[in-house]
């Protein structure tokens, strides 16, 4: 579901002007400090080498794939259902607060499903495509704040464009040993990035990349109101699941848990409170 697309019963205007009233609302009614209070340094310039526009429309064309299969089998929630709403309840607090992280982020169509599956798993594709499975939420019984640092922590991917990143890195490697053909237009780093959309769904992020989308998520979720301490206990609770027999942990196939991760986070957490307690204070 589009979060912030006109209700079919709403006279036509602007495509986006539901989207606008919104950010301009949530603006007004939970300000905060534009300056960011963690330190991620600079997102990488490599990522320039590939289309963003290409990217995200290749992987909004993956989502929609996904989203026919699991109503093909029954699994996509409808929009009333309990945990999706509570979803979107968290989307809509944490999306104002994501155009300081990437200006790109005022034209995505921003969407948020939820899967019936056992799956411990969440993703945010480029552009703002946000999907659940029933497992992670049911199985490591999440709370609001748990549930609002994983959304916060997989959009910052999208916003720092990790995977556009990624991407370009290993396509770009590859293309320098063919005649240096990326400064011939970018044509093939474009190619690539449309023909990797199906690929999203298991890119694998560095180290650093992950501990940015850690730092950034946390901030965002703050910003709107979410208790700091939260990112902790969520990765309490990953690596607890890591070490039981619990079954379909692709999440942490592609986000390891660890004392580190958590000692990192730790020391973050004191640096956000104070964007949390104004929020509250706002709210």
């Amino acid at each position: 579901m589009c979060l912030f697309c006109p209700a079919p019963s709403v006279a036509p205007s602007s495509p986006w002007s539901a989207r606008r009233a919104f950010l301009l609302a949530a603006g007004a009614s939970a300000a905060a400090p534009v300056l960011a209070q963690v330190d991620v340094g600079s997102a990488s310039s490599l990522r320039k080498l590939v289309p963003a526009e290409t990217l995200e429309n290749s992987a909004a064309q993956q989502y929609q794939q996904m989203l026919q299969q699991a109503r093909a089998k029954r699994a996509l929630a409808p929009d009333n259902h309990p945990q999706l709403q509570r979803l979107h309840a968290i989307a809509k607090r944490l999306i104002p607060y994501a155009t300081p992280w990437n200006d790109r982020a005022r034209q995505w169509r921003w969407e948020v499903n939820l899967i019936g599956s056992s799956q411990i798993n969440a993703f945010c594709m480029p552009g703002g495509k946000i999907a659940f499975y029933t497992g992670i939420l049911d199985q490591l019984k999440l709370t609001d704040d748990e549930a609002a640092m994983i959304m916060g922590h997989e959009m910052a991917h999208a916003l720092r464009e990790h995977a556009r990143e990624r991407i370009a890195k290993t396509q770009g490697t590859n293309l320098a040993l063919r005649l240096g053909s990326q400064l011939l237009g970018l044509g093939d780093l474009g190619q690539a990035a449309a023909g990797l959309g199906g690929q999203l769904l298991t890119l694998q992020f560095s180290r650093s990349d992950e501990s940015e989308a850690d730092l950034v998520g946390l901030e965002l979720a703050a910003r709107a109101g979410y208790q700091p301490s939260a990112a902790v206990s969520l990765w309490q609770k990953m690596g607890n699941a890591s070490g039981s027999k619990q079954g379909g942990l692709a999440f942490l196939s592609t986000h390891p848990s660890g004392p580190a991760r958590i000692r990192e986070l730790e020391t973050n957490v004191p640096k956000v409170q104070g964007l949390y307690e104004a929020a509250r204070r706002n709210g």
